[in-house]
């Protein structure tokens, strides 16, 4: 009995992993748009795009030309989004920041809270529209000219440290 359970736990080992490729609208620098499929565990610190298009084709984009990858629901709606920033302080954790492409157009968003991502590669964000067909945005550094960081959401509190006590009140 246990060797067939073995058998079945290794013929689930040997399979392949479930295709990863989500569906995106890729906006060049020149603002041309490319539809198609991308894995976006490949986007950071690559310097090609491996796009798979709806034809089936697979095509390489420079990532030098790009302006943004937009992780859309839908590809045949728009990737136009109704707002640019947020109304309010948003409610997502992480670092509320503004961007500004090298266009000089601007655009608001949460990315995580771990800036190393950042350096080298490009940045992933939740954009401020929930409404719209664009659930993310992936933007590489060359595509920008400015990130300003304006706030800091759902930061944890700091521990008290070992030696210090917090003071009595009332002589308890």
């Amino acid at each position: 009995m246990f060797r067939h359970l073995e058998r079945k736990i290794s013929a689930l080992k040997a399979r392949q992993a479930a295709s990863t490729h989500k569906k995106v609208v890729v906006e060049l620098l020149d603002k041309r748009l490319v539809r198609g499929y991308v894995n976006p565990g490949r986007l950071p610190g690559s310097a090609r795009l491996d796009l798979l298009t709806q034809e089936g084709e697979h095509e390489e984009i420079e990532m030098a030309a790009v302006r943004a990858v937009y992780f859309v629901r839908d590809l045949a709606e728009d990737i136009e989004m109704e707002r640019k920033s947020f109304l309010s302080r948003p409610k997502l954790g992480g670092l509320w920041v503004r961007m500004r492409f090298l266009d000089g157009d601007a655009l608001e968003g949460v990315i995580p809270n771990d800036l190393l991502a950042f350096v080298d590669n490009g940045l992933q964000i939740t954009p401020p529209d929930f409404n719209s067909n664009t659930d993310r945005i992936y933007v590489p550094r060359s595509a920008l000219s400015e990130l300003t960081v304006l706030g800091v959401v759902g930061i944890a509190r700091r521990k008290p440290t070992a030696g210090a006590e917090q003071p009595r009140l009332f002589n308890e």
